[in-house]
């Protein structure tokens, strides 16, 4: 009842200051109603003056924005404080009051900046009727989308190299501002504080964006560090999925996933990182000084809706950001003749335009071929990879023998072997015996408090604890409860390729994964056993060990390594898998067991809740890392645009280990480890992000929105679907992927031979370059000029011929070296898929 009385206020909210009737929803329960963005050919103020932005380096303040000097605080508006409905809402109401008179529909957003258009709740024959109107230009349904540190900074050589050139870490990233697109924040975060006496946070005076104020979002949420929170659910309310208790209708972050991903890329410097009582060392985000803007688009219960993440993108760029992150995915492939047209792709093309860098999760998806889900080349895509801290636990036999498992928890004493106990063996004798889940130790009254005591309690792990119905944390409880010396979960053998995160844990104990490891645990258990030759009970538990305790960090030097859940390439073109020929994913970025801030009401992790930290994996956790990389790039080259900061990235990009190997790359979900080859460039794209090198790129290759336009415009049948997403007609420039000026040539069919040309710039000191190749297997290759002299600002045309050598489906690589007699060396990832030789005909 709680629930829908939330989501029926929220939906009243949402129809204040619309001018339809918001009973439509009960009157017409047996229409067929659903979310549509619906685009219009009139251009999007973005492109007007986008071009301005750039030029100046400050963004136009539209009417309905609020202001923002460099003396004030960030604005705090209430949802009974609005500015005054803009002109082009207007423009979109009287649309709608025209096409749909004496009809009822529900508006939900205008678009403004970015796209000019509107989401709005119709029935399929409403959108009809929209889309026959000679203003509208696109009708698309709105579809649903998901969520795809202490250490890291020092694995990234940050204090001394990159942070070091931008003046320390007390000035790293220092007035950029990323806005991010997730779950929300939680704004009582030390890692988001501005109190910093001895150096107070500037206030951008480039952002316009405000902080909305909500009973659980207050007044004074924001400061000079977090300087903008809004929030984005007129799509889910709609559908009446959105539970205002559970997933806050505000800025507020009901999950853990958004708090995290921010701290990871802006985070304050040195936040002590304690959970379960135990110190993890000091936390920092890769920009420590940057500001941080949030745009609240995805929730705990549902995910989110494409229309409500245009929104915030669209709000996110009109406000004034540096970057967006986006630690997000779509469910589903977009249809259509190319996965590149959909709304979220091209809102964020345009703020491209707007010289907004766009950094995006390639998705846990992998790590099967053309399982990328992030698609076009003007954002930036981010592979999740391992770096070199790893925490690990094991559990040591009476009989001599280690079993390693995880669990971030202190050992038993040293000196000490404890008795192991089955919670199946210390049941009460009024215990349900036929309780099958019994084992897993949910409730201490099930158990004999006097047989467990002092000792080692083993409980099972089974698929309950996967989705959620059982939990360690309610495991310890019991264990604490009945006074075990510790706990230790064995792996039920159903539970088959399950890949555990490090589990904090404030007892001593273990979690061993591997069903093989629990089998040597429970026959080591078993054998020790003494038994009542008549009545079979037993008398006496034989079995001892002692747990090492998993607090401590150790590194390793195979780091670092591409994840099995990352997202891998080719990049899909369309529903028909075709190859682009485009490089995804564009880097790799740590994105294993990572240390972050987590919101004190966070849900996504239940074995966190309740902390300030969280450790978390996934390749949302390695897009943030890009995203505060490029702050201290942007604050270094004001200039760059956003194709330039992402080649700098990409050209510096490591392909080694720490062991001075090839970056390897895991190939299966059960056994990863075991289960591992060299990373191609469909598996790391450029490379490992190296962060001091990025802010030292020698020569970056620059696109600009009119080449990202051609290419689209190159595309078989592609002019109506251009014209109806940006109101701009398709001119004679036509280019192909290929030759678009990106950082990394991708070939999907090599039809005999192809000329492919880049066109680098010098952004460093005069300098002389001589260049070197690998070819791919199955082709040939040769770059001229072979060596040129570069002034500071010139470009240099470089001509790459390709030639197929024999037929082959399957994908080759090689690599361009472009080395400086200054120690610059840029790399440019050369990936040919189908080759077609001359010598393909038979005579």
């Amino acid at each position: 009842m709680e629930g829908r009385l939330g989501i029926g206020l929220m939906a009243i909210m949402v129809c204040l200051g619309i001018f339809v009737d918001c009973s439509f929803a009960q009157e017409n329960a047996d229409n067929i109603t659903a979310v549509y963005i619906v685009t219009l050919k009139q251009a999007p103020t973005s492109h007007y003056y986008g071009e301005l932005r750039v030029k100046h380096g400050h963004h136009i303040k539209h009417s309905g924005s609020a202001s923002m000097t460099t003396l004030a605080k960030p604005s705090n508006i209430s949802r009974n404080n609005r500015p005054h409905v803009p002109y082009i809402d207007r423009v979109h109401n009287s649309l709608l009051k025209k096409t749909l008179k004496g009809e009822k529909y529900l508006k939900l957003y205008s678009y403004r900046y970015l796209i000019n258009g509107f989401a709005v709740l119709v029935t399929p024959q409403q959108a009809d009727k929209l889309s026959k109107r000679s203003e509208v230009s696109n009708v698309v349904m709105d579809f649903s989308v998901r969520t795809a540190t202490t250490h890291t900074p020092q694995f990234l050589g940050l204090p001394e190299g990159a942070w070091a050139q931008e003046g320390g870490f007390e000035t790293a990233g220092e007035g950029i501002v990323i806005g991010f697109i997730d779950t929300g924040i939680d704004p009582t975060h030390p890692s988001f504080s501005d109190s910093t006496p001895e150096k107070p946070y500037p206030v951008p005076e480039k952002f316009s964006g405000i902080c909305e104020v909500t009973r659980d979002f207050p007044s004074g949420s924001c400061n000079r560090k977090l300087i903008g929170a809004r929030h984005f659910a007129a799509s889910a309310i709609t559908r009446g999925i959105f539970n205002a208790t559970q997933d806050f209708a505000s800025p507020y972050d009901a999950d853990g996933h958004g708090t995290h991903t921010a701290a990871i890329a802006a985070g304050n410097h040195g936040i002590a990182v304690v959970v379960s009582g135990h110190h993890f060392g000091n936390a920092s985000g890769m920009a420590p000084r940057s500001h941080v803007a949030v745009y609240k688009a995805l929730y705990k219960s549902f995910g989110g809706f494409a229309a409500d993440v245009v929104a915030a993108i669209d709000q996110a760029a009109q406000d004034g950001v540096d970057i967006i992150s986006l630690s997000i995915t779509p469910n589903r492939r977009p249809p259509g003749i190319a996965t590149f047209f959909n709304p979220i792709d091209m809102a964020l093309l345009s703020a491209v335009k707007a010289g907004i860098f766009v950094v995006q999760a390639a998705g846990n998806t992998g790590p099967s071929p053309k399982s990328i889900s992030s698609f076009s080349p003007w954002i930036f895509t981010v592979g999740a990879a391992a770096h070199d801290r790893v925490y690990s636990n094991s559990i040591v036999l009476g009989n001599n023998v280690t079993i390693s498992g995880v669990g971030l928890a202190p050992g038993t004493d040293k000196d000490g072997m404890y008795m192991l106990v089955s919670a199946i063996h210390a049941l009460n004798d009024t215990s349900a015996t036929n309780d099958m889940y019994v084992s897993e130790c949910q409730d201490s009254t099930n158990f004999n408090r006097d047989v467990v005591q002092g000792n080692l309690l083993i409980c099972s792990y089974s698929i309950r604890f996967v989705l959620g119905l059982s939990t360690i944390k309610q495991a310890l409880d019991t264990a604490q409860n009945l006074s075990a010396a510790g706990v230790v979960f064995y792996m039920d053998p159903y539970v088959i390729g399950f890949q555990l995160n490090p589990i904090p844990m404030r007892i001593p104990g273990i979690i061993i994964p591997s069903p093989e490891d629990s089998k040597v645990l429970l026959q080591y258990y078993n054998s020790t056993l003494e038994r009542d030759e008549d009545t079979k009970k037993i008398i006496k538990f034989g079995g001892v060990a002692c747990i090492s305790g998993g607090i401590k960090a150790n590194f390793s030097h195979s780091a670092p390594k591409v994840m099995y859940y990352s997202a891998r390439g080719p990049d899909p073109e369309d529903n028909f898998l075709d190859d682009a020929d485009i490089l995804k994913p564009n880097i790799v970025a740590p994105g294993n067991f990572i240390w972050a801030a987590w919101s004190s009401h966070g849900t996504d992790s239940i074995e966190f809740q309740g902390e300030n930290f969280a450790m978390m994996s996934g390749t949302s956790m390695a897009a943030p890392h890009i995203a505060g990389l490029a702050a201290l790039i942007k604050q270094k080259y004001p200039f760059f645009t956003p194709s330039a900061i992402g080649s700098a990235l990409s050209t510096t990009a490591s392909l080694n280990d720490r062991n001075g190997g090839p970056i390897m790359a895991q190939r299966a979900y059960a056994n990863p480890d075991l289960n591992q080859s060299p990373a191609t460039p469909f598996d790391m794209g450029s490379g490992f992000v190296n962060a001091t090198a990025a802010l030292d790129p020698g020569l970056i290759f620059d696109s600009s929105y009119d080449d990202y336009m051609s290419f689209l415009c190159g595309i078989n049948g592609s002019s109506p679907v251009v014209l109806n997403y940006t109101g701009q007609s398709c001119g004679i420039a036509k280019t192909t992927a290929c030759d678009l000026n990106l950082p990394s040539i991708t070939v999907s069919k090599l039809n005999q031979s192809l000329i492919v040309q880049r066109v680098v710039t010098n952004v460093g000191s005069n300098e002389t370059y001589t260049i070197g190749w690998s070819a791919p297997y199955g082709a040939t290759v040769r770059v001229t000029p072979a060596r040129f002299s570069i002034a500071s600002g010139e470009k240099q045309v470089l001509t790459v011929l390709l030639n197929a050598t024999m037929n082959s489906s399957i994908a080759s690589y090689g690599r361009i070296g472009v080395f400086g007699t200054q120690g610059h060396l840029v790399n440019i990832p050369l990936s040919v898929i189908v080759k077609i030789s001359f010598n393909n005909t038979a005579g």
